[in-house]
């Protein structure tokens, strides 16, 4: 089954990937390594939600914007590799997560995204991964995630 097959056997969609909100690309390839750039919970253009965990969002909340990241990001690697079913590995899960500072649940919150990896790729999808609480994201997003994926 190819991975984008996957994808939507799990109910979800692989979207174009989001527009840089800068001067960057939204994934660059070195060697054989995929890094994207920090990737939010933007839908059609638009961020789903904006606002603090533990202020303005609850962790379940949180949990499914950290695996929206996740399918930007894996439509960030599609525009670098053409195919997702190149990639052999993912290496690294970086979750940034806009919370006040008595919220400690940033791990359940970027769970999302990594929960979501392993059930796509299965053994491949276990990964290395930070879980950061910060003060303010870009536009205000509660959650940013990146990735670091092998290939062939």
């Amino acid at each position: 089954m190819s991975i984008e097959a996957r994808i939507q056997e799990l109910g979800f969609e692989l979207p174009q990937a989001p527009k840089p909100a800068g001067s960057y690309v939204p994934a660059k390839i070195s060697g054989n390594l995929v890094f994207t750039s920090g990737q939010l919970p933007i839908v059609d253009g638009q961020l789903l939600e904006t606002g603090k965990l533990g202020k303005d969002l609850e962790a379940e909340r949180g949990y499914e914007l950290a695996q929206r990241c996740a399918l930007n990001a894996l439509a960030a690697i599609k525009g670098v590799l053409g195919d997702l079913n190149r990639i052999t590995d993912v290496v690294k899960v970086v979750g940034f997560v806009a919370s006040t500072p008595d919220f400690t649940k940033q791990p359940a919150v970027i769970n999302g995204a990594s929960e979501l990896l392993m059930e796509i790729f299965g053994e491949i999808g276990v990964h290395a991964r930070s879980a950061v609480g910060v003060p303010v994201l870009p536009l205000d997003s509660p959650v940013e995630v990146e990735l670091v994926v092998s290939f062939q």
